[in-house]
């Protein structure tokens, strides 16, 4: 498993978080390599990284780890081989980082370095976030700062005029989709993580919400 360095902060990506200081994730994260990343299943799960100094003890800084967050899509280069600039090809692990988050396992000038990394819990501050976009008959739900697991595997939606919870279809990265009319009506959300575990969220929009609005909970994982 390799470790790349870039050097520009994931602002946006194929996560779909936008700015990751407003969502929490600030500098500690990675885009992942197509084995990694899953069709986007992965994002916000969470990796403890560190560099492998047996292998390159020059470029490691030794007692130093880092958890990452996934935020983002390394795309392969299929015009390169795997161990010489198609470093996100299939099937290969890796991870892209941000010069910082990279600074704090390894020496700037290394550029990419071997690792051992793990899936670990993600731990946040405050509770989850809930972004809608869209418009009529489409909401477009970012869901953000998840604790916990981190990845998202089913998503449901209420509105305050209805009986029952309706099923969400994941649109594309950690935003998901309800083609439901819910203008009007203060909407809860229940979210489950990959490993089963299921948080919900109650009445979390008001009535009076507008697209493009941003939301906190009162719960986490």
């Amino acid at each position: 498993m390799w470790l790349i360095l870039n050097n520009y902060f994931f602002l946006g990506g194929a996560c779909g978080y936008g700015n990751l200081n407003i969502d929490g994730y600030e500098i500690k994260t990675a885009a992942l390599s197509t084995a990694l990343f899953n069709d986007g299943k992965s994002c916000g799960g969470c990796y403890l990284i560190v560099c492998d100094a047996r292998k390159v003890p020059q470029w490691c800084l030794r007692g130093t780890s880092i958890t990452i967050t996934a935020t983002n899509f390394c795309p392969p280069n299929f015009a390169q081989p795997n161990d010489n600039g198609g470093w996100c090809n299939p099937p290969r692990p890796h991870f892209d980082m941000s010069q910082p988050a990279f600074e704090t396992i390894a020496k700037y000038r290394a550029g990419i370095v071997p690792i051992l990394y793990r899936r670990v819990e993600c731990k946040r501050s405050g509770n989850i976030r809930f972004t809608i976009n869209g418009r009529d008959y489409f909401e477009l739900v970012l869901i953000s700062n998840i604790g916990g697991g981190g990845e998202i595997s089913k998503v449901w939606i209420k509105g305050s005029k209805k009986n029952k919870w309706e099923s969400m279809s994941m649109n594309w990265g950690a935003n998901w989709q309800s083609l439901s009319y819910l203008n009007g009506q203060s909407l809860s959300f229940r979210v489950q993580l990959k490993n089963g575990k299921t948080r919900t969220a109650i009445n979390v929009a008001p009535s009076s919400w507008r697209f493009g609005q941003s939301f906190k909970s009162n719960v986490q994982f």
